[in-house]
């Protein structure tokens, strides 16, 4: 495991094959990301460990780079969404120049260098963050969806030239898998997003249950999950699932070296659904999460099978001709 946590070592991987990562200042950028995806995605982080050491970077900043993005218009005790439309606009005029101002800008644009994302992925990610700025609810699910293919799916999008697909086809469960990440998430943090002046369930399914933002309001001040607060969120937990259940076929379509962190991520947030279950749905006033003994045991034989994994590539890579 200690090797695995070598960070220095990771970056020397991936400068083996990308001279930009040669550049000390732009290894700090990269180093910066990885403390972002340490300390706020721990499951994340978790499955990134899983993939080739090269490629691990990488990872680090396209998380670093939504996590900073976010944290303007999400901070409890900080937003700031001007700050937001600023370096939101810097970064894209950066891309053009070849340099973006901030680190976390700069390893990003490395990453979508060397690994070709389109430019049209992060655009549509900081689209659906101003949107967090004045959007404080969604109508309809289409209209989440809308939201969440900028928030969630073009980051699946974005990860997939790392995991490298078999087939053109991955892209379809690559967004699908990001979309039922999202939801996961909405569904834990209705709490958290209350406080925020969010609610992102959608209002027809709000609706549809005779439950009402104040309704979840008064329950987050009492504590409880009256039964239609519980029945909508039970509707949303199985939603979701079907949403991993359609993503699941996109692993197989996958490197081998990827598929290990992809199903360690895919079982460990698709276990947020059952930590909500087995909490009684009490998600309004506590923030509930999968255990460190359950991603101890589900990334455990997850880094075993990669490793395996990692060493018949070598083999193959380095068999005669």
């Amino acid at each position: 495991m200690r090797a695995v946590l070598n960070h220095a070592a990771d970056l020397d991987a991936a400068a083996a094959t990308d001279p930009q990562l040669r550049d000390p200042r732009l290894r700090a950028a990269f180093e910066q990301c990885r403390r972002l995806h340490a300390e706020h995605g721990r499951t994340y982080y978790l499955a990134t460990l899983l993939l080739p050491a090269a490629k691990r970077p990488y990872v680090w900043a396209l998380y670093g780079f939504a996590r900073y993005a976010d944290e303007f218009v999400d901070s409890l005790e900080h937003p700031d969404p001007q700050a937001l439309l600023d370096w939101g606009g810097q970064f894209l005029r950066g891309l053009d120049s070849g340099d973006p101002p901030d680190p976390v800008g700069r390893a990003m644009a490395a990453t979508m260098r060397r690994w070709r994302i389109p430019r049209v992925h992060v655009e549509a990610f900081l689209a659906s963050m101003r949107m967090d700025i004045t959007t404080t609810g969604y109508a309809t699910y289409a209209d989440l969806r809308e939201y969440m293919y900028g928030s969630a799916s073009v980051i699946g999008l974005q990860m997939l030239p790392l995991l490298e697909p078999l087939t053109p086809e991955a892209a379809e469960p690559a967004g699908l898998l990001g979309e039922a990440f999202q939801m996961s998430n909405f569904i834990r943090d209705v709490g958290e997003d209350l406080h925020r002046g969010r609610v992102y369930l959608p209002q027809e399914d709000l609706d549809a249950h005779g439950v009402t933002r104040e309704d979840l309001l008064a329950a987050q001040r009492e504590g409880t999950v009256p039964g239609p607060v519980r029945d909508l969120l039970a509707f949303e937990v199985a939603r979701t699932r079907e949403l991993y259940r359609r993503a699941e076929p996109g692993i197989a379509m996958l490197h081998p070296t990827s598929r290990d962190c992809v199903r360690t991520a895919f079982d460990l947030y698709g276990g947020i659904l059952g930590a909500v279950e087995r909490s009684g749905y009490c998600v309004l006033d506590r923030r509930v999460s999968v255990g460190p003994a359950r991603r101890v045991a589900v990334a455990g034989p997850a880094l075993v099978r990669a490793v395996r994994a990692r060493r018949e590539q070598a083999r193959w890579v380095s068999a005669p001709a």
